[in-house]
């Protein structure tokens, strides 16, 4: 499942999950990943939606799942 290139800027707390590898990605996207705290496939981080994050996953949505945090 990929993420829709509509996530806005907010206060919620989102939680973004790696789903898919970056090997023969571009090397901005493999940059995003690394700047989101995603190394490996399964790896979570949960970040406040601003508008820096919101363009990080917006760049990167086809490699990642976000949820609204718990």
């Amino acid at each position: 499942m990929t993420t829709p290139k509509n996530i806005q800027a907010s206060d919620k707390k989102l939680e973004i999950t790696q789903t898919r590898s970056v090997i023969g990605g571009k090397a901005n996207q493999r940059n995003t990943l690394r700047s989101l705290g995603l190394k490996h496939i399964g790896d979570s981080v949960v970040r406040t939606a601003d508008a820096v994050t919101v363009g990080m996953i917006n760049t990167v949505p086809h490699l990642v799942k976000v949820e609204e945090a718990k």
